[in-house]
């Protein structure tokens, strides 16, 4: 069965994640490895490596995956903030190859009214700059987005360009958001439809490309570009898509994160993850 979890909080600490995941009965985590809102945060410290270390030994060495920082982006014709972007990335590489984390998840970034072409372009040759200054073992996991605006990366084309032309390609993969696909016009509500855009991304890309999800239902229709996070079966995916993807074979052992809206006590967390776990055959 595929490892079902949840983005969780590093509020006080990176090891506490770890004990919010467990009160969750989650299996699967996904972090921030400092504020995703600051350019330059401070350097991790031997403390923080080794309370996190002993944190994840002591659930079990869980799947855990970074996402990085919703400023940068690579695919910017400002050459201030593409800079910016390169370091904070590289920086976000290196953390994780401290904390022995082996996958950050990314957003293409927009390229700002240039034109796809012209981003796609920059966001390749910017990553491969910051994967170079880093010169870390980590992977690099492409989030599939929703189209809003000037974004990139929400039809599996462009995605594919990125994985084609990059330098380092042995060393990218793909994060699937439930939500943001469907938003950008694929389909996975009924087992059928669900199929056939997994058949098209594996044609464009290749199943084996994926390496993590992100399980969310979406408040807008299929298609509506626009972003927004709904919990499982309350939103316009419903549950029939969520199980035909958590029973297909080919990503049976998987990690799968949450990045449904949630309180304090993370109640929602609990419920939809026993959404999830009642899907499953």
């Amino acid at each position: 069965m595929p490892y079902l979890g949840a983005h969780e909080s590093v509020a006080g600490g990176l090891h506490l994640a770890f004990d919010h995941i467990r009160s969750v009965g989650g299996e699967a985590l996904q972090i921030f490895t400092r504020n995703q809102r600051q350019w330059k945060p401070k350097p991790l410290s031997e403390e923080e490596q080794t309370l996190f270390a002993a944190a994840w030994q002591q659930s079990d060495n869980i799947p855990v995956a970074s996402h990085a920082s919703y400023l940068v982006n690579l695919a910017s014709g400002k050459e201030e903030l593409v800079e910016k972007s390169i370091s904070a990335f590289a920086e976000e590489l290196e953390r994780c190859q401290l904390l022995n984390i082996p996958f950050v998840v990314m957003h293409p970034g927009s390229h700002g009214g240039d034109g796809t072409e012209k981003g796609l372009e920059r966001f390749t040759r910017n990553l491969d700059t910051a994967i170079d200054r880093a010169a870390s073992s980590v992977m690099v996991l492409l989030e599939t987005t929703a189209g809003q605006g000037t974004g990139l990366g929400s039809q599996f084309e462009e995605l594919a360009e990125i994985l084609n032309n990059s330098a380092h390609g042995s060393k990218l993969g793909i994060c699937v958001d439930t939500c943001h696909i469907f938003a950008a016009g694929y389909d996975i509500r009924s087992k059928k439809s669900y199929l056939q855009t997994m058949d098209t991304f594996d044609s464009l890309i290749g199943i084996d490309r994926i390496k993590f999800f992100h399980l969310n239902d979406s408040k807008k229709g299929l298609g509506s570009r626009v972003d927004r996070h709904e919990h499982i079966g309350k939103g316009e995916i419903g549950t029939e898509g969520f199980a035909s993807l958590l029973n297909d074979p080919r990503f049976a052992s998987h990690p799968m994160t949450l990045e449904t809206p949630k309180g304090k006590d993370l109640q929602e967390d609990r419920d939809n993850l026993q959404t999830l776990r009642n899907l499953l055959i």
